[in-house]
């Protein structure tokens, strides 16, 4: 039976009539997939070295126990955000003679089976073999290894657990945040030594053999206890009356933005259509985190000379509220595009409105960022800069760029490992997004004329935020032009 529930869900798959169409980002994401696997295993055999250069009063092995827990803390937050639900059309099972636990069972053993999970072991067989194999044996080596594989599991089921029962919600957000906070603090202020308690803990599930069966009965009991939740949320019925009344709570009332006419009113749609649907609150929560990307790189020497790099970083944390909603900009109301064109509703004022939903997302990305001036005067200039480019020039590319994407995008799906509504459109995009700001500034750098780049790029940011009307007239008559090419392809479901 388990064979046939995969049989249908591959069929699925490959029946759909975009699988062939997204046959370019397929292979630009299988490229991507086998360059970190290679990543992953320099990483696995080079890291026993890098650990004894970081702490060389420490085993290699002992410095990577230490750090374990931390690692499956920050591994579940971030499947409970984007981790996809594995789902099944219940209702067409549940008139034939198939029994409950074996629908349940393939819902839960879905997720296992995917191969993106073991992308880990790629990192952990090289460095059971570099670093383990000499602190604990073949054996040690051995069961690290499976040790590994019984904590993905445990991930998996226990973030789809947490995710079925609390969903990804802010509150849900923040409370991991905060526990990832108190460990920190606890270890920081060295109240309570986290990492000494890691240490001891996966050294003795290495060492004993009993530690396997710790992690075996952690895995068992986050299966049952998604067993459970489904035991109480089986029928659709009941479980869609509090999903329902979940959205109803979550969504919020935006009627301030009446005010402001007809535009505000596409505003404050657009702001509910974010906060129904999954993968628009995944990318707000992705979002969140990549505001602090730069603390990867501003407190980093090795980054300080370079120019191009610093800019790259600027322009992503001043603008990713932008740079995330601007590559869906338009093609997210795909599913009701056709009803949106029937209303009283003008082109300028629908272009002027997705116009300031993006400018609102950068100025408060921007705003968010403002703690990285701390870091000096140069990442100040530099932030500015970018976020003059960003509203001046970035907005509008979006904006423009927008109209070629015709492919429908499934709000209601996942957005980990999704590509579903992405086409190599959408990296194009990212030529004068990223690149001609990056190129200029290294050209220019090579010269030691930095600032004359940095004006350059500010000039156009400038002079997009001054003429921004006539920009937008601009994106309006090619709007004009594909608005029925747009609503052709978003009738197409993939």
């Amino acid at each position: 039976m388990y064979t046939q529930f995969f049989k249908h869900h591959w069929l699925k798959s490959v029946r759909a009539p975009g699988y062939y169409k997204n046959l370019i980002v397929n292979i630009f994401m299988g490229l991507s997939i086998l360059y970190f696997l290679v990543i992953f295993v320099l990483m696995g055999f080079m890291l026993p070295k890098i650990l004894a250069e970081a702490a060389p009063q420490l085993d290699p092995a002992l410095t990577f126990n230490g750090a374990m827990f931390f690692v499956i803390v920050l591994a579940l937050l971030i499947r409970f955000l984007f981790q996809p639900l594995s789902t099944i059309n219940l209702q067409s099972y549940q008139v034939l003679p198939i029994k409950r636990s074996k629908l349940v069972n393939y819902l839960l053993l879905k997720p296992l089976l995917n191969p993106a999970n073991y992308l880990t072991l790629s990192f952990a067989i090289p460095f059971a073999i570099t670093g383990i194999n000499p602190s604990y044996g073949i054996g040690g080596a051995f069961q690290f290894i499976l040790i590994v594989i019984f904590l993905i599991w445990f991930n998996t089921l226990f973030a789809i657990f947490l995710k079925r029962k609390f969903g990804s919600n802010i509150l849900g957000i923040i409370v991991f945040l905060a526990i990832i906070a108190g460990l920190v603090a606890l270890e920081y202020f060295k109240i309570y030594s986290i990492f000494d308690m890691s240490q001891r803990v996966f050294g003795f599930l290495i060492e004993n053999p009993i530690g396997l069966l710790v992690v075996m009965g952690l895995s068992a009991v986050a299966f049952v206890l998604n067993k459970w939740f489904f035991a109480q949320n089986y029928y659709p019925e009941s479980f869609d009356k509090k999903v329902a009344k979940k959205q109803q709570a979550e969504t919020q009332n935006f009627s301030f933005m009446e005010r402001f006419g007809k535009i505000g009113e596409i505003i404050s749609l657009e702001m509910k259509l974010a906060l129904r649907h999954k993968r628009t609150k995944n990318v707000l929560y992705t979002a969140a985190l990549f505001l602090l990307y730069g603390l990867l790189f501003y407190p980093n020497d090795m980054y300080k000379e370079n120019d191009a790099m610093l800019m790259l970083v600027a322009i992503f944390v001043t603008g990713i509220g932008m740079i995330l909603f601007g590559q869906w900009i338009i093609n997210w109301e795909g599913s009701y595009f056709d009803f949106l064109m029937t209303r009283n509703i003008d082109t300028q004022s629908y272009i002027k409105a997705n116009y300031f939903l993006l400018l609102s997302l950068s100025i408060v990305s921007f705003i968010l960022t403002t703690p990285y001036f701390l870091f000096g005067t140069d990442i100040l200039i530099n932030h500015s800069v970018a976020f003059l480019y960003n509203v001046g020039v970035n907005i509008h590319v979006y904006l423009f760029g927008a109209t070629f994407n015709t492919k429908r995008l499934e709000l209601s799906k996942g957005s980990a490992m999704n590509m579903q509504g992405v086409s190599y459109k959408n990296f194009i995009v990212i030529i004068p997004l990223l690149i001609v700001p990056m190129g200029l500034i290294g050209i220019f750098s090579l010269f030691g004329a930095k600032n004359i780049a940095l004006i350059i790029l500010a000039v156009l940011g400038l002079a997009g935020i001054i003429f921004w009307k006539q920009l937008l007239e601009i994106t309006e008559k090619q709007f004009l032009r594909r608005k029925y090419a747009l609503c052709e392809g978003f009738r197409k479901k993939e």
